[in-house]
């Protein structure tokens, strides 16, 4: 599925936001009844790549070397979007808090915008500026200004390792495709990352355990795999292969920006389902990120990151000739840039 028009990728990464939003109020029954957090991820990245398998292959129509074309971006998202980024935040939570490990991740559309500066040597717009301004004032304010504080270094360390693992996420779903569909990245990337995530945990250096009881969901009782299996499909699934294709259609930067609005359905998520308190400032910093995300939308300069366009073939005598206007140039448009 691939989304051309501004807008229809704007809404189709607001849709994955939101599910990822609602992965903290399913995912905690199973951790309250005794599961690991990394347990809890790779069982979710498994059992949703379960869950894609079928689509993605639907998608392919038989087009298995797409699969081998894009198997660095593959092994990238796997690795590195999944695997890397979840082991460095749950590694962080070890040794500070988690609304610190959260505001340091959310960083991501920052270091974005640094590395664009970095690498075109272009200064970000003063809208950009204003956007990101905006975009960590309320990302401040809805995970709570205590995450603000003196913590243990190593711990805020691998928190920014987590935080560059979610930059490089957004960098790898808005690269070309190569003819590999969003769901096959979605789903062969987690089932790389689940498996990198179980290996990883079996060795012991992150605590590995599971329990396979009824537990309580929003009220009432309900086997493990019930939240297990609504979570993958939702808060993982969905939420990956709307993302990929967010990310395809509006570039890293700005579908970064958009990711931000997941702690905003998060706190409303815990408020509806868990009945969790939402303050006045947590509504503030909600309004704060929109507006910064308008901001970074707003902003109608190059776009960061942009894969040059491929240089026009030189013209010779058959295309010259040719009876059809312009027809030496008659190729496949560039795809969108990141």
């Amino acid at each position: 599925m691939a989304i051309s028009s501004r807008f229809g990728g704007l809404g189709i990464a607001v849709l994955s936001a939101l599910s990822f939003g609602t992965s903290g109020a399913l995912i905690k029954p199973l951790l309250e009844a005794g599961w690991s957090p990394a347990a809890a991820v790779a069982a979710r990245a498994l059992t949703a790549s379960v869950v894609l398998a079928p689509l993605a292959i639907v998608a392919l129509r038989g087009r298995w070397n797409a699969v081998w074309r894009g198997r660095w971006r593959v092994l990238g998202m796997g690795v590195v979007g999944v695997a890397a980024t979840q082991l460095a935040y749950f590694t962080a939570l070890r040794t500070i808090p988690i609304s610190t490990a959260l505001l340091v991740e959310f960083l991501a559309p920052l270091l974005l915008v640094g590395f664009a500066w970095a690498t075109t040597r272009r200064a970000p717009r003063a809208l950009v500026l204003v956007g990101c301004a905006l975009a960590v004032g309320g990302l401040l304010l809805v995970i709570g200004p205590g995450a603000i504080q003196a913590v243990d270094p190593v711990g805020l360390g691998f928190a920014f390792a987590a935080a560059i693992g979610c930059a490089a996420y957004f960098l790898i779903a808005a690269q070309p495709g190569d003819g590999l569909p969003p769901v096959a990245l979605a789903a062969s990337g987690l089932l790389v990352g689940g498996l990198v995530l179980a290996l990883v945990s079996a060795t012991g250096l992150l605590p590995f355990a599971a329990t396979f009881g009824d537990l309580p969901l929003f009220g009432s009782s309900a086997p493990w795999w019930v939240p297990l299996l609504i979570v993958a499909v939702i808060s993982t699934a969905l939420a990956y292969v709307a993302g990929i294709t967010g990310a395809a259609a509006l570039g890293s930067r700005l579908a970064s920006f958009v990711a931000l609005l997941e702690v905003v359905f998060a706190s409303l998520f815990a408020w509806v389902l868990l009945g969790e308190q939402l303050s006045p400032l947590q509504l503030v910093g909600g309004a704060l990120i929109l507006g910064g995300i308008a901001a970074v939308h707003g902003d109608r300069g190059p776009a960061p990151l942009v894969a040059p366009a491929p240089p026009a073939p030189p013209a010779t005598a058959a295309t010259t000739a040719s009876p059809v206007p312009n027809a030496g140039d008659l190729r496949p448009a560039p795809p969108r840039s990141a």
